[in-house]
């Protein structure tokens, strides 16, 4: 390819795609290049996220909720629907049919926007050219004015328990199975371990979590951790916290199963699975990325060195997304995407870290922004709490869906909103509403004077700021809590 571009990203995840988009917006004459093809050797735009990721394993979990809505809760609405079956095929032909969607979609955007599309691997080389390698093995070097760098992640591979792609998998693999496993085993109880387990244990498969830390969801909010684990567990899921995975064995010919060994504390013991799904994390995809001599440089774990806006050591140069520090989120990835784009154009646009919001969309839903109690806490920092639990909103008892609570934290002397931490239902956009409040340096009290409407679930966000400041009116008040 002999054309020279202003600006080449690699990579058309939500972190690559949004950026060139954006570049694309900007004047800017922009290529993406993207390694991913289908069967037909068509290129796959959208990255993990779309692919294997974030929306398939969401229309997933929409199936199989509304599965497990129809089978156990129709009938507290007086609905009788007789016995109620999943077909797996059909609901993995809809999950596939969203992504092509999606993924055609980004396509259309990149026509519409007049971003060149590229085929194939891309590698950084010095003087800010990239170098692509095609499906058919063709080399080709573009010249670019300024690189961003979207590679991604891949699931993390463990010894133990190496992945056949067949009773043993990953995330994507999990998205796959052609039938409900009568017995699966999840290795690590992070955010992919909880959905996907959540997922097929709806659908009627016995799912135990082995989970090496003691702690449930360490980085979430203690008191949100606890509950959440409460209310999994409540649902079938047999979370066991403090189990080391130490090997795996696949046997049997047609019906194969895997037997899981493991410690509890001074204490080995084994489970049988039919199937095994290995969730214990994401690396950043950055080997072959590189070449000797283009300037830009890797920590021990594989994440691309950058400052606070994006840019690499090497001039022109920028990685944004899951190869980069930070949480490997698809919002902070596109956030980011964007920044890099309006600061090549001489844009002083920043992100503001504190407020990227995370979600597990387990039923009920798990979000929060800002800081944990626990935080708080270690820093030594004055604060106070409110929390309204879902059990009390009439828009939740209406729906069915009361589970969970809404916990707002704020600066003791200042009243301003440090993190708030919801489970519950539609969490993932009630937190949403602090993430804006908290962008703008609201205080419990500018919520608490909010108009809510009624009835709504966001009143809970509401009735937590009020709580706040022992205001609550649909709750009785506690005596402020600090350090």
């Amino acid at each position: 390819m002999s054309d020279k571009f202003e600006v080449v990203v690699i990579g058309s995840g939500p972190a690559g795609y949004v950026a060139a988009i954006r570049c694309a917006q900007l004047g800017m004459k922009t290529a993406c290049v993207e390694q991913w093809v289908d069967d037909k050797q068509k290129t796959l735009l959208g990255g993990t996220c779309l692919n294997v990721g974030c929306i398939p394993s969401k229309a997933l979990l929409d199936s199989s909720h509304k599965f497990v809505e129809a089978k156990d809760h129709f009938d507290v609405h007086g609905i009788s629907t007789g016995k109620v079956n999943i077909d797996v095929a059909t609901m993995l032909a809809r999950k596939d049919k969203i992504v092509g969607q999606l993924t055609g979609g980004i396509a259309g955007l990149f026509k519409a926007n007049g971003v060149t599309s590229v085929q194939g691997h891309g590698k950084v080389l010095a003087g800010k050219k990239v170098e692509v390698t095609a499906a058919d093995g063709s080399v080709s070097t573009i010249d670019a004015e300024h690189v961003i760098i979207a590679a991604g992640s891949q699931p993390i591979d463990i010894p133990p328990a190496p992945i056949d792609n067949d009773v043993i998998v990953d995330s994507t693999g999990a998205l796959a199975f052609d039938a409900v496993p009568k017995r699966l085993g999840v290795i690590g109880a992070g955010v992919i371990g909880l959905e996907l387990g959540s997922v097929w244990s709806r659908l009627g498969a016995e799912v135990v979590v082995l989970e090496a830390l003691d702690d449930f969801l360490p980085a979430m909010d203690a008191q949100i951790a606890k509950e959440t684990k409460k209310v999994l567990t409540k649902q079938g899921l047999d979370i066991r916290m403090g189990c080391r995975v130490t090997g795996s064995e696949v046997s049997g010919a047609k019906k194969k199963t895997v037997t899981v060994s493991y410690m509890s504390g001074d204490e080995e013991k084994t489970e049988k699975f039919d199937k095994l799904i290995v969730a214990v994390g994401r690396k950043p995809s950055s080997k072959n990325l590189l070449a000797p001599g283009c300037g830009v440089n890797l920590d021990e774990r594989g994440y691309i060195f950058v400052d606070d806006y994006c840019a690499t050591e090497a001039p022109g140069v920028y990685a944004v997304g899951d190869v980069v520090r930070g949480p490997m989120l698809a919002h902070k990835g596109s956030e980011e995407g964007v920044m890099v784009a309006e600061r090549i154009t001489g844009k002083k646009t920043a992100i503001n870290y504190d407020c990227i919001p995370n979600v597990i969309y387990t039923h009920p839903e798990v979000a929060s922004v800002g800081q944990t109690e626990q935080q708080l806490k270690a820093a030594g920092e004055d604060y106070k709490i409110g929390v309204f639990p879902f059990v009390a909103s009439g828009r939740a008892l209406a729906a069915n869906d009361s589970d969970g609570m809404v916990k707002l934290i704020a600066d003791s002397k200042t009243d301003r909103i440090l993190g708030c931490h919801i489970i519950g239902p539609s969490a993932a956009d009630l937190v949403q509403q602090m993430v804006i409040a908290m962008e703008f340096g609201s205080s419990s009290e500018d919520i608490a004077l909010t108009v809510f409407g009624h009835p709504t679930l966001s009143e809970a966000v509401h009735e937590a700021a009020l709580a706040v400041n022992g205001h609550a009116i649909h709750i009785p008040n506690k005596k402020a809590r600090k350090k």
